[in-house]
């Protein structure tokens, strides 16, 4: 069994908590891509980034000191958004970062799929960014089924707590061999039932570390999460959608 999150815009820089073990899977193709942003004017940079004057300036001085091979951050400490607060790696027992490194997987439009020791640096694509002027019209085309057959090769089963943006990787190359599992967090919001996004991310967090903690392996066991009250709701899930649904008052948090 597989687990598959979505990335964080902000990264940062962190050599000392934990060593580097491992490469990026996808590192030929990182490099490709590397190569075309590294390869475009401050101009082009704009128009592929749509970001603010300061997010370029940052980025473009991240492009500028990219080292793929060098001075790395393990993936898991890079993306510094609200799903890895909540997942709070760095108080992880032993097991318990010996789980993610062999369970879970990070999408991302820049190296594909990382787990969480490989080595990364900060970088700036989004994976629906308009490739305008690359070999392939976007990212999606350009990874193709990689990610999907690499999850896939040793499981049959992967826990989708990606965005829908990211697991547009995936979806795609399902077949009746390959089962996808999505985990839905919903709070009650003028009288229907909808998952807000800050909060979806700080469960996905909370149920990261839930799983590594307790090692699961059986994706039934993941009906007993209950974090900030969530209960999984029976009635309205499906084999391949889990839904769980929380009264909790996010504000008091």
């Amino acid at each position: 069994m597989k687990i598959i999150i979505a990335p964080a815009k902000i990264m940062k820089i962190d050599r000392d908590s934990f060593p580097v073990q491992s490469k990026p899977e996808f590192l030929t193709k990182t490099r490709i891509l590397e190569h075309f942003l590294k390869s475009r004017t401050k101009e082009q940079l704009d128009t592929l980034w749509h970001a603010s004057q300061k997010v370029t300036e940052q980025s473009i001085l991240q492009l500028k000191n990219m080292d793929l091979d060098d001075r790395l951050t393990p993936a898991i400490l890079a993306f510094s958004g609200i799903q890895y607060q909540y997942m709070a790696p760095d108080i992880f027992t032993q097991p318990a970062l010996d789980y993610i490194q062999k369970n879970l997987h990070i999408l991302s439009g820049f190296y594909g799929m990382l787990r969480p020791f490989d080595g990364v640096c900060p970088y700036r694509l989004e994976l629906n960014t308009k490739m305008i002027g690359f070999r392939d019209y976007s990212l999606y085309h350009f990874w193709g089924d990689d990610i999907a057959n690499s999850l896939f090769k040793e499981d049959d089963t992967v826990i989708n707590l990606a965005s829908k943006q990211y697991m547009r990787l995936i979806k795609p190359y399902l077949n009746e061999k390959r089962r996808m599992i999505t985990i839905d967090f919903q709070e009650l919001k003028n009288g229907e039932w909808k998952t807000v996004g800050v909060h979806a991310k700080m469960a996905r967090g909370e149920m990261v570390r839930f799983m590594a903690e307790n090692q699961i392996k059986n994706p039934a066991d993941l009906r007993d999460f209950h974090d900030f009250e969530f209960q999984f709701e029976p009635e309205v899930s499906s084999d391949d959608h889990y839904i769980f649904r929380t009264a909790f008052d996010f504000s008091q948090r």
